[in-house]
């Protein structure tokens, strides 16, 4: 065994391999997003029972930032001018088969002054876009 030089062996791991010492923020809100997805799939399940379509026909996506855009359409979340969120419906025929909701990391992350602020930010730009996909009040949704 090798030593170093006061002596002492070489340190051991700090953490085992299959554990990431630190989640960086980009891994913290794509791990935030998905929870929420989750959750609102679960209470819509609960709530609708055998009517209720999962959400797995749904890409979910998470960007920095929104990109330069001129116009802005219905189905962008913004506040104060600036998009949280953009819904792309559904192209049959092309790659964008599915309908696709992304979420603008750092203007939610900018709006957010803690972290169970920006969780129901998350939610409730989540709840708007899957109501005016799926057609639901986002009342219904938020949880």
């Amino acid at each position: 065994m090798r030593r170093d030089r006061h002596g002492r062996g070489m340190r051991g791991p700090l953490a085992p391999r299959a554990l990431p010492l630190r989640r960086t923020p980009v891994e913290q809100f794509d791990t935030l997003v998905m929870d929420s997805v989750a959750e609102i799939e679960r209470r819509l399940a609960d709530s609708l029972g055998s009517k209720f379509t999962d959400l797995r026909h749904i890409e979910f996506a998470v960007d920095e930032v929104p990109p330069e855009s001129q116009h802005y359409d219905a189905d962008i979340v913004e506040d104060r001018g600036v998009p949280l969120s953009k819904l792309y419906p559904a192209q049959p025929g092309t790659v964008a088969a599915a309908p696709r909701i992304v979420l603008y990391r750092r203007p939610i992350e900018l709006r957010a002054e803690g972290k169970a602020e920006m969780e129901g930010l998350v939610r409730s730009v989540l709840a708007e876009q899957l109501g005016s996909l799926l057609g639901l009040p986002p009342e219904d949704l938020e949880f």
